[in-house]
């Protein structure tokens, strides 16, 4: 476990972080000298990308007067906000800051270096991988599926009294992208994340039952 703080927040880094990050990363493939570098770059591009957007909920929080600690853990993080109360746009807003967080820092990217995609170097290497990972991380967290970002901006915006429309959307929302994603060629047909969105439409679906 690692632990330490930034801009005042506490972060702890648990163990299954790094497994996981190298289970996307495609560790089982990095059998050479070159795979090993691009997995290690991979585990740093994905530890920035994902503290940066832990960051934006936190440091939103904060803002807020909300006391907050971040927690990296299996398969991505959490912002925690010990006895915080955010009225619904508030939530919004917190909630909003994480995804938009990455985007800001996958275009300040691409400002800095206007000819990424031409880079042939390591550190080339580094810059494309990170910004990868910033936008689509962002891009399905804003899947309008509980309990992923988009799904909490969802339902702060239609309200507990909307709950069961919230839950329709993330069922219907989920099913769709897990199909798409496990069809896509981008994602060479990776079950990781079509599992994880089948896990969050079942959990919905539960949920949806005992909603009045």
């Amino acid at each position: 476990m690692i632990r330490f703080s930034l801009f005042g927040i506490p972060i702890q880094i648990q163990p299954w972080f790094w497994i996981s990050l190298a289970i996307l990363g495609g560790g089982e493939s990095a059998n050479s000298k070159d795979g090993i570098v691009r997995l290690i770059l991979f585990l740093l591009a994905g530890l920035i990308s994902i503290l940066v957007h832990e960051l934006g909920h936190a440091l939103t929080g904060r803002a807020f007067g909300a006391r907050s600690q971040i927690t990296l853990q299996a398969f991505g993080g959490f912002a925690a906000f010990a006895g915080a109360r955010f009225t619904r746009p508030q939530h919004f807003l917190v909630t909003a800051a994480g995804p938009v967080a990455q985007l800001l820092l996958a275009a300040l990217t691409f400002l800095a270096i206007p000819d990424l995609f031409l880079l042939t170097s390591v550190a080339g290497h580094f810059w494309k991988v990170l910004t990868g990972i910033s936008i689509v991380w962002a891009l399905i967290n804003l899947l309008p599926v509980l309990p992923l970002d988009g799904g909490q901006m969802l339902n702060a915006l239609l309200g507990p009294a909307r709950l069961r429309l919230t839950l329709w959307i993330t069922i219907l929302s989920a099913t769709t992208a897990a199909l798409l994603v496990y069809q896509s060629q981008r994602f060479h047909h990776s079950i990781i994340f079509p599992v994880f969105l089948g896990l969050f439409a079942w959990q919905a679906w539960q949920a949806l039952k005992q909603t009045p």
